[in-house]
């Protein structure tokens, strides 16, 4: 399976987000799942290591046989992605933030961007605001609690409300149309952010649009699985195949919700 596999890297469970949305567009395909649980959250970690951590968790799933890649984290593809580009030929696709669909939603509203403290400060994210913010409507915040409750399995409402409620408080909410889930580790909460936030505030990802360029990258190299048999997934935590029935149930449960 392995050879015929897409890999996908997360610093833990919020790249499940996006290995969702590639489900349901590559059906065909089979998949390793990579959380490198042994070191997140990376958006607190310094660029090196983030660097570091990220071309480890590739280098063991090139020996897994991958044929294409998908960095399923904001904070990795601002740090790495470039230079993994330049390191493989396979195709490799990376996450941002949704800003330009957000821009382009709001018709001069305010945009909100959450994401985590390392993507927020990198030169990649600034250079994408400039890009496509002609009207300086695009705040940002980083929120690395939600991260911090996604990774010690804290998905209960009564206790992820109060959290989103304190970290937006000085927001006047009418005075935005778009909020950016900027980290694969966000829409896990969603339906949260939907309770807290007004109807008029559209919440959006980038994961729809990042699996359907890696959907583009394939079919140009011509190596979508059009074979029957695909939507296997084999997970591995920081290395390990993760084996134990619990665990597996975890991130099934997590695939489940998305």
């Amino acid at each position: 399976m392995g050879t015929d596999s897409i890999g996908f890297l997360d610093s833990g469970f919020g790249g499940i987000t996006v290995l969702s949305e590639a489900l349901r567009q590559l059906p065909g395909e089979n998949y390793i799942y990579y959380a490198d649980n042994e070191h997140v959250p990376y958006g607190t970690k310094s660029k090196e290591e983030v660097h570091n951590y990220v071309f480890s968790a590739v280098d063991f799933l090139v020996r897994q046989g991958v044929k294409a890649l998908v960095v399923a984290c904001n904070t990795a593809t601002s740090i790495a992605v470039r230079d993994l580009r330049n390191s493989y030929s396979f195709p490799i696709v990376g996450m941002e933030p949704a800003v330009k669909p957000a821009v382009e939603n709001g018709n001069g509203k305010r945009v909100l961007v959450l994401a985590t403290q390392l993507t927020l400060k990198e030169e990649k994210f600034h250079n994408l605001v400039q890009r496509v913010d002609q009207e300086h409507v695009v705040d940002y915040l980083a929120f690395p609690e939600l991260v911090e409750l996604a990774e010690a399995m804290i998905f209960d409402t009564d206790r992820v409300v109060p959290v989103i409620k304190e970290k937006l408080q000085d927001y006047d909410f009418y005075n935005y149309k778009t909020f950016v889930l900027g980290c694969t580790h966000f829409p896990i909460y969603k339906n949260v952010f939907r309770q807290v936030l007004p109807e008029h505030i559209d919440i959006i990802d980038g994961s729809i649009g990042t699996v359907r360029y890696l959907k583009h990258l394939m079919e140009e190299s011509g190596i979508v699985n059009t074979r029957p048999g695909g939507g296997k997934v084999r997970f591995f935590d920081s290395g390990r195949e993760i084996l134990s029935k619990e665990r597996l149930e975890t991130f099934k449960w997590l695939l489940s919700q998305c």
